[in-house]
């Protein structure tokens, strides 16, 4: 009893304590209401806006050159490009857009039509652009935002980030240069501002966002992330800075897509950055290589390897007596992670194997015969030639007839290897028709077993079961690559 009367007493006692707070709060002369926030004037935040963008256009403009062209006497045109550019242009800017604007053009061509943009990023007297601004020039003019005009020496370029490095001898007079920024700090919808010569229109200024980073498979270069953005770009702009609003290069402008607006792309100013110091120190730019043939790991590929999911890039070949061969790596591997971390896609493996210098030993892991298997792999120095990245064919729909290989063959399908059996005819609808297998196609294994004549390939394929999908590693006739595609068998009828 003595226990339960003490608990109420310290009950009581506490709801007390409550009452007297609340009545302290409730008597409580209310506190002075809060000033109102002075009205914000709308013009004045636009003003400061608009400063800053003027306050970008004054300081980085003048570091913005025009850069003419004087094409090789072999070429018809100021700044015509190579075949393979001229292509590659035309699927991407539309033939319309390219008749129009970059369509080889006779004598009469403005002699001081810019044929792209620059900027000054070191008082040296260096200057960053796109290497297709400078792809077929014997003579390369650079003028200032003064109209002073210097010839400008090709330091060395680089095709597989589409960039390029120029100098020019300022004769003692200094150049105005440009601030570079760190573009692995971008965020998504922060103001972004291109400036360039489009249509030789000198030194125009641009505004708007950064729409996304990282942007790959665009098509234009081997290695690509680059930034997208809505702030207008066109030909000509091809060269120039995008910058942030702080004045300082976080792009170096490249490309659009003509189908759409508001759509262009940037290089990432630290991969220029770094491509570029290697250019002028090298004259040459260093990459990590493998020395393999790889595409892609489509859900086809993956089933008729027997592995779940797609992540992972599959060994299509590997070069004879390249760091792959000698570390051991196979065709038919399936690449899932390089150094600890890992592998989706092939053109991700290419950059992180691209960044690795060369002569360090890098742990690789691979799915064989669907078990993960470990692998050290001493990366060598990549040669000048772009890695092949082999494309899946694309089929609809077991027809086909086979020959033996022999030397009279082999020379009218262009064909390099030494075993296998060659497709001579593809059915109509059928299952290699869909797998998309060709005529003059060379065959050299299926279902991971190597296939060295006729008899060995129908005894192959005679063990298929109905629905069964397999990989076929494939030589392309007409002196192509290795690459691997899925066969179905037909299922019974």
């Amino acid at each position: 009893m003595a226990r339960q009367e003490e608990t109420m007493r310290s009950l009581r006692d506490r709801l007390c304590s409550m009452a007297l707070l609340t009545g302290a709060l409730l008597w409580a002369p209310a506190p002075a209401l809060a000033q109102p926030a002075p009205a914000l004037d709308p013009r004045a935040i636009l003003q400061i806006l608009e400063d800053a963008f003027v306050s970008v256009a004054d300081r980085a403009t003048p570091s913005v050159v025009n850069i003419s062209v004087k094409a090789r006497k072999s070429t018809a045109a100021e700044g015509t490009p190579s075949p393979e550019t001229e292509q590659r242009f035309r699927e991407f800017f539309g033939p319309e857009f390219y008749e129009r604007f970059f369509k080889r053009r006779g004598p009469r061509q403005e002699p001081e039509r810019a044929a792209g943009s620059g900027v000054i990023v070191d008082g040296r007297g260096y200057i960053l652009t796109n290497h297709h601004v400078i792809e077929n020039a014997d003579e390369i003019e650079v003028r200032l935002s003064d109209d002073r005009k210097f010839p400008a020496k090709l330091v060395g370029r680089d095709s597989k980030t589409d960039l390029a490095v120029l100098k020019i001898e300022p004769a003692g007079t200094a150049l105005p240069v440009a601030a570079l920024g760190d573009s692995d700090k971008l965020r998504i919808g922060q103001w972004a501002i291109a400036i360039g010569n489009p249509f030789g229109l000198d030194r125009t200024v641009t505004v708007g966002i950064i729409s996304a980073t990282g942007r790959t498979h665009v098509g234009v270069a081997t290695y690509e992330a680059f930034i997208q953005t809505d702030a207008s770009i066109n030909p000509g702009n091809s060269g120039g800075p995008l910058l942030n609003i702080d004045g300082r290069v976080i792009g170096i402008n490249t490309a659009i897509v003509s189908s759409g607006q508001g759509i262009g792309f940037s290089i990432p100013i630290n991969m220029a950055r770094e491509v570029m110091t290697q250019l002028i120190d090298k004259g040459r730019v260093v990459r990590g290589w493998l020395g393999i043939s790889i595409q892609d790991l489509s859900p086809d590929l993956a089933a008729g390897f027997g592995v779940p999911g797609t992540g992972g890039v599959l060994v299509a070949d590997v070069i004879k007596d390249s760091p792959a061969e000698t570390g051991g790596l196979k065709a038919g591997d399936i690449i899932v992670e390089l150094g600890g971390s890992p592998i989706k896609e092939s053109m991700e493996l290419q950059k992180r194997v691209a960044a690795i210098p060369p002569g360090k030993p890098t742990p690789l892991t691979v799915l064989r015969d669907r078990k993960p298997t470990k692998l050290s792999i001493k990366i060598g120095e990549q040669p000048t030639d772009d890695t092949v990245v082999a494309a899946v064919p694309k089929g609809t729909g077991l027809g086909l007839s086979v020959e033996p290989l022999t030397p009279d063959i082999a020379r009218t399908y262009g064909l390099s290897g030494r075993s296998g059996v060659v497709v001579t005819d593809v059915a109509e609808g059928s299952a290699a028709e869909a797998a998309g297998i060709r005529g003059g196609d060379l065959i050299l294994e299926v279902n991971r077993r190597p296939v060295g004549s006729v008899d060995e390939f129908r005894k192959i394929v005679g063990g298929l079961k109905p629905g069964e999908s397999v990989p076929v590693q494939l030589q392309r006739g007409g002196g192509g690559g290795r690459e691997y595609v899925v066969l179905k068998a037909p299922e019974k009828p």
